[in-house]
């Protein structure tokens, strides 16, 4: 799952995308309404946590043009503006939940998983492959009742070959599961995680396969032996 965080105070939005990215999820930060605009006509994120008060453009822009072009990303607004009429105008401006500053990590993670679970993933939060369950909300990997012990990224590339499987993922869509905007990762970094995540689901009767030139498929191994 990729998440934006528009925020510009600088030590709140490195806290947030450590949290974040601890949690299991990619995170990309904007610092201001501008960059934001850029990132959300780039990139398809599945949240997107949005301060108001913001320099250039501001939050209630953001969001008004994300919601005119279409894009349906869940917004959850982060805010030290607490009166009724803000919290109205976002509201209707299409925000999907509301937080005030100073924010509880606890409970900003709680909701995020809340959105993602009536978001776009919605009756589908729980993907299954094989005999491996995948829980997108709480980014756990489960096979015979027992959490597999996968590292962060292991866990965004599980993530997106299961939400694919029996499709082909390029390895450029697998980079950009694997890191934000500032990380730097090469193909031979892709090859390391998909073999130690092979390793890991072989119990779960699953396979990854290597489609030479195209990318990698997650498949049902028991199906594709019948």
């Amino acid at each position: 799952m990729r998440l934006l965080v528009v925020e510009d105070d600088k030590i709140l939005a490195e806290g947030l995308v450590d949290a974040l990215t601890q949690a299991g999820y990619a995170v990309d930060h904007a610092a201001n309404g501008e960059i934001a605009n850029a990132f959300l006509q780039q990139t398809a994120y599945d949240l997107i946590l949005l301060d108001l008060g913001l320099p250039r453009v501001d939050g209630f822009e953001v969001l008004k043009r994300l919601r005119s072009r279409g894009d349906h990303a869940a917004v959850m607004i982060l805010t030290a503006q607490d009166a009724i009429e803000s919290r109205v105008k976002g509201l209707d401006l299409g925000a999907d939940d509301y937080l005030i500053k100073p924010v509880n990590l606890s409970e900003l993670e709680a909701r995020v998983r809340a959105l993602i679970r009536r978001g776009k993933m919605g009756s589908n939060a729980s993907l299954v492959c094989g005999d491996l369950v995948f829980d997108a909300a709480d980014k756990r990997a489960i096979c015979g009742g027992q959490d597999l012990l996968l590292s962060t990224r292991e866990l965004a590339l599980l993530e997106i070959l299961m939400h694919k499987q029996n499709k082909v993922v390029s390895k450029e869509q697998v980079l950009e599961s694997l890191c934000n905007w500032d990380d730097e990762l090469g193909d031979n970094a892709v090859e390391v995680y998909i073999h130690r995540l092979r390793k890991k689901i072989a119990s779960a009767n699953v396979q990854i396969r290597t489609i030479r030139g195209l990318g990698y498929l997650l498949e049902n191994a028991k199906k594709s032996s019948q």
